[in-house]
């Protein structure tokens, strides 16, 4: 049992410190290498902070765990929704974006609407995942052409933020090309390494506890892979640039549906009834039409908007555990 919960801690550490390292020096070699900031912003660290997702993801799919994944993308979203954005308004109330709210929430609300329909077969097929990759990147593409002819101060604050971040998390700085590259392949092996640990530690430790998989998918899976978000969603917070926590939670939450779950599905064919994913997604269904209406219907999202995102995460998961 202990060996089981080492695994687990080990991993997701090694999930955190890689993704941040991982980020960082990808974001610095990209700089180096001259890449606008805007570009920067919209790609590595949107891409970078989805790793651990996308890793644990792929190692569950390729190892028979299907509802570990599928529970992760699920689960990451309703945490990235009611944790990271209700502590991030506690912290500061962030300003939206109005640019957001006409580009990237439409996006998030018709994500979350697909999944019952790539589900309705009950099965994932490597086509649908592949279908997903491939709006991921025409998504990517049409982003960042989109946030070119607009302002480009967000992503230049989030490229700082991001670095600051991957100095907490004990990054080695970086300097030459060379060295940032170094950064970011260290980091990326870490990530494999600590995917591989916390997914075998989260099995082990379900089946020694008695639970699904599927429920330790949405639970201990799913926040320990938005460690990243939300530490730099705090960071950001404390810097006066909360805003930034906004687009973190929908951009993550897009990319886990097109990008997390089409590498997962891709991996191998991702099977669930439907029925037994009902309850699931009517509760990220809510919570991220609730999300919506807090961020089209405001200039900021309030303190309270944040308090009741938190007590809708905290009935979720009361809800999923006592559901099994």
């Amino acid at each position: 049992m202990t060996m089981e919960w080492l695994r687990l801690l080990g991993g997701g550490l090694l999930l955190y410190f890689g993704a941040e390292w991982f980020v960082g020096g990808a974001s610095a070699l990209a700089l180096a290498l001259r890449v606008p900031q805007i570009l920067v912003g919209l790609t590595v660290v949107a891409y970078g902070t989805s790793a651990p997702e996308i890793i644990v993801g792929v190692e569950a799919a390729g190892a028979g765990y299907g509802d570990v994944a599928i529970g992760n993308v699920v689960g990451s979203n309703v945490a990235n929704v009611g944790l990271i954005l209700g502590v991030t308004a506690l912290v500061s109330p962030p300003r939206v974006d109005p640019a957001l709210r006409r580009r990237e929430l439409p996006v998030l609300v018709l994500s979350a609407a697909s999944l019952p329909l790539l589900f309705l077969d009950g099965v994932l097929s490597r086509v649908e995942a592949s279908g997903l990759l491939v709006i991921a990147l025409l998504y990517t593409s049409w982003m960042v052409r989109a946030a070119r002819a607009s302002a480009q101060a967000t992503a230049r604050v989030e490229v700082e933020v991001t670095a600051e971040v991957a100095d907490a998390a004990g990054a080695p700085k970086s300097g030459s090309t060379v060295r940032s590259g170094a950064i970011a392949a260290g980091g990326l092996v870490v990530l494999l390494i600590g995917g591989s640990l916390f997914v075998d530690g989260a099995v082990s430790v379900a089946k020694s506890l008695g639970m699904s998989e599927r429920l330790v998918g949405l639970t201990i899976v799913a926040v320990g892979t938005s460690l990243p978000e939300l530490i730099t969603s705090t960071i950001a917070a404390r810097r006066g640039h909360s805003d930034i926590a906004i687009g973190n939670v929908v951009g993550s939450n897009i990319f886990n549906v097109l990008l997390c779950l089409g590498a997962a599905g891709l991996t191998s064919p991702l099977r669930a009834p439907l029925a037994d994913l009902s309850t699931d997604l009517v509760a990220l269904g809510v919570i991220t039409v609730l999300a919506a209406a807090f961020i089209r219907t405001e200039r900021h999202v309030s303190r309270t908007e944040g308090l009741v995102a938190l007590a809708l995460y905290g009935g979720f998961t009361v809800l999923v555990i006592a559901r099994g």
